[in-house]
């Protein structure tokens, strides 16, 4: 209980640091969104009207300490502002309707990907030197190694273009109703297919190479051989044995990728312009929507915080050393 609280103690202050920072590098700026947003229109208003929309946008002419206590504030009502690009819907309803999508691609294509990779790296490292050890690890790296737009347009032209299996963009049919409907599920699923198949490409390489080399080095600890010697079935050694403990490193890769699904892949969400918080942060980067830029961040520092310190309460659980100490 102690090394849980003293890392929550860690976070808070790592949040508190992200807030802070979140406030002042848009302050540090020159200018303010609301002079860029009209010398963009070129629309002439009056000084009261300027004023008004700064009033409303918080850009007050208050010290910047009471500022920065506003804004704390704020957030913990949760109350991010008004967004720019899409005046005048709030920053939180921006946020709470498009991160369903995102975490929907980023949770799906991160368990299959783990889960795959880590299987795979299991048996590999288990059966050295094999079919399965000698030509996995090289293919899936040189498919990893492509770049990941042009492995999504590739994947958008062959499958969705000629082959015509799968929709080429968005989340859904334009026009379907969402509903718990089986159609609307099969449709969402449908869509999901295709960004989803480019990130799981990408990234299963890297995870089972990862768990080749910690099972590798696990074989070979005299706990392993001692189970060998007692004439355990080579399946109870492999998974209970060997791949528990050499889990752990995977288990906080997770955690850190687990924490970065809330913040969207940026580019397979741009190529198959699927609704989401990357596509999303995208175009407040560009409309320059300060408000809805800082919310975003905050939420994705949010989520990669809650997430490590989610892997912290499990690695209590697992390792029996970390309870020791």
């Amino acid at each position: 209980m102690r090394f849980l609280l003293r890392r929550l103690g860690f976070y808070l202050i790592a949040f508190w640091a992200c807030i802070t920072l979140n406030f002042f590098l848009p302050r540090l700026m020159p200018g303010d969104p609301v002079s860029r947003m009209f010398a963009q229109v070129q629309t002439q208003m009056r000084p009261d009207q300027i004023a008004a929309l700064r009033q409303l946008f918080g850009l007050t002419n208050k010290p910047l300490w009471q500022q920065y206590l506003d804004y704390i504030g704020n957030i913990f009502r949760g109350n991010m502002g008004i967004s720019l690009s899409r005046f005048p819907t709030p920053v939180s309803s921006v946020i709470s309707s498009e991160i369903g999508w995102t975490l929907l691609l980023g949770a799906t294509s991160l368990i299959i990907a783990v889960v795959l990779g880590n299987l795979l790296g299991i048996i590999a490292a288990w059966r050295r030197g094999k079919f399965l050890d000698s030509v996995f690890p090289p293919l899936l790296v040189f498919v990893g190694s492509f770049p990941y737009f042009w492995l999504a347009m590739a994947a958008l032209y062959l499958f969705g273009i000629v082959l015509g299996w799968f929709p080429l963009n968005h989340a859904f049919t334009d026009g379907v109703e969402p509903s718990f409907s089986f159609s609307y599920v099969a449709d969402v699923a449908n869509h999901l297919v295709l960004p989803a198949l480019t990130i799981v490409l990408v990234s299963i390489g890297g995870w089972m190479l990862g768990m080749r080399n910690t099972m590798i080095a696990t074989t070979a600890e005299d706990y392993i051989t001692m189970a060998r010697a007692k004439g355990l079935r080579s399946g109870r050694i492999m998974f209970h044995y060997a791949a528990r403990n050499a889990m752990l490193p995977s288990i906080t890769a997770f955690g850190m990728s687990l924490g970065f699904v809330v913040g969207g892949a940026l580019l397979t969400e741009t190529v198959f312009a699927y609704p989401g918080i990357g596509y999303q942060l995208l175009n407040s980067v560009q409309a320059l929507d300060y408000p809805l830029t800082q919310g975003i961040f905050l939420t994705i520092t949010t989520a990669v915080l809650a997430a490590n310190f989610l892997v912290d309460i499990i690695y209590v659980r697992l390792d029996p050393r970390v309870r020791v100490s």
